[in-house]
């Protein structure tokens, strides 16, 4: 391998197969009749049941690299046990390391002071809670970050936060306590991207109003708990502000990057997942006297997801390995490049494995209609694919910009 596992990864990388055998694909039925019957605004105990359990075997907090409260995992070594956890839309929470938690752990980690440790993070870490993070906008076209227009003013010794946002995940989580807020503290700055400050906002806080959870692809509560939250004159400390006034922007760099290799990792398991699927389907049906894995298209298929498959891994491994040598600020190239390749390669798969289902594939029956759903979130989710093209592109002509 390019990219060998340690000895300590591969150890814990059979456990953790191990345990998805046991725990987590026999529960999927289950987690996924929960979510339908229970809705986005219930805690599903499918979720509550298997946590102890992950967390006596060592498998929780495996995400957060250089810390104490984790496995101390590089990115590089986490890649293939998130892969793992991919596979299945029920494994990410049940071992403590799904998005938006994790994103907002490492932001808490790495600028909370003490007492918001104290506060958030130690019952975050424990699974005890669960957080959100409200950054996208109705109102305008989010995918332009500074295009924010939620405003965050000082007000003596607290702030006052109003401001429409949407998908912001987790929010209708009965266990969601805390909520990160992006908004604009100085509007007026010549510099568009120092006018942003991130904020701590508890859930309870008069004036925050979880109005609605909204659907993704008709799924609720899975794959995601997306939320409308309208902010209303809410009024918070002013120890809430995470890092200092116009570093909102700085701060979702370092969490932002971490979050977008994690989704790729896992979309890349979600993948492999789904090409077993489509395999033992097309060889279990046959199709104009023969079996419909003997037709050529399907073999082709069959093929080129392999390959797709193995070229997103290598790209998403190498921008695992650069980001734990160089950082993620250095490694945006290489993050910017799997955010675009991993989601579509995990939509064309699924669009090929549904077709070898027929009719069947666009049923809940197989979960294939949820894997596609989760992947086509994600050419969204974290930046769109618009824009990270035009990073990378950007990239790429700025090495000829003295030719």
């Amino acid at each position: 391998m390019l990219y060998p596992m340690s000895p300590k990864v591969v150890e814990l990388k059979r456990t953790l197969e191990s345990f998805m055998d046991r725990h987590i694909y026999p529960n999927e039925e289950r987690l996924y009749r929960e979510a339908e019957e229970l809705g986005p605004w219930k805690v599903y105990p499918v979720v509550e049941e298997l946590k102890p359990l992950a967390r006596a075997e060592g498998l929780w907090n495996l995400f957060l690299p250089e810390s104490s409260h984790g496995a101390g995992l590089t990115n590089l070594e986490y890649a293939p046990l998130c892969e793992v956890m991919g596979r299945s839309h029920l494994a990410p929470e049940v071992f403590n390391c799904s998005a938006p938690d994790t994103g907002n752990m490492e932001v808490l980690e790495r600028y909370g002071t003490e007492k918001d440790k104290e506060r958030w993070l130690k019952p975050l870490l424990a699974g005890e809670i669960r957080s959100c993070f409200a950054m996208t906008e109705p109102a305008v076209a989010s995918s332009d970050a500074t295009n924010i227009e939620s405003s965050i003013v000082r007000d003596g010794d607290h702030y006052v936060i109003n401001g429409r946002k949407w998908y912001t995940t987790n929010a209708t989580d009965p266990r969601c306590k805390i909520c990160i807020f992006m908004g604009k503290t100085d509007p007026d700055n010549a510099d568009r991207h120092k006018q942003q400050s991130m904020i701590l906002v508890p859930m309870d806080t008069a004036g925050v109003e979880v109005k609605r959870p909204l659907p993704v692809f008709g799924f609720y509560g899975v794959p995601d708990r997306a939320s409308e939250v309208v902010f209303t004159d809410v009024r918070v400390p002013k120890e809430n502000m995470l890092l200092g006034e116009g570093r909102g922007f700085e701060i979702a760099q370092g969490r932002l990057g971490p979050g977008r290799i994690h989704h790729c990792m896992r979309l890349i398991g979600l993948s492999e997942r789904t090409l077993e699927k489509m395999c033992r389907r097309v060889r279990s049906r046959v199709a104009f006297g023969k079996p419909v894995s003997e037709q050529t298209v399907t073999q082709e298929r069959i093929a080129e997801a392999r390959i797709m498959i193995e070229q997103a891994r290598l790209l998403t491994l190498n921008a695992a390995y650069a980001m734990d040598i160089v950082g993620n600020k250095v490694a945006k190239a290489e993050i910017a490049m799997i955010k675009v390749a991993v989601p579509n390669m995990a939509c064309q798969i699924i669009d090929w494995a549904i077709q070898a289902h027929g009719g069947g594939g666009t049923s809940n029956d197989f979960g294939l209609t949820q894997a596609y759903a989760t992947a086509r979130l994600l050419r969204l989710a974290d930046g769109p694919d618009e824009v990270h093209r035009n990073q990378i592109a950007r990239f790429e002509l700025k090495k000829y910009s003295n030719a």
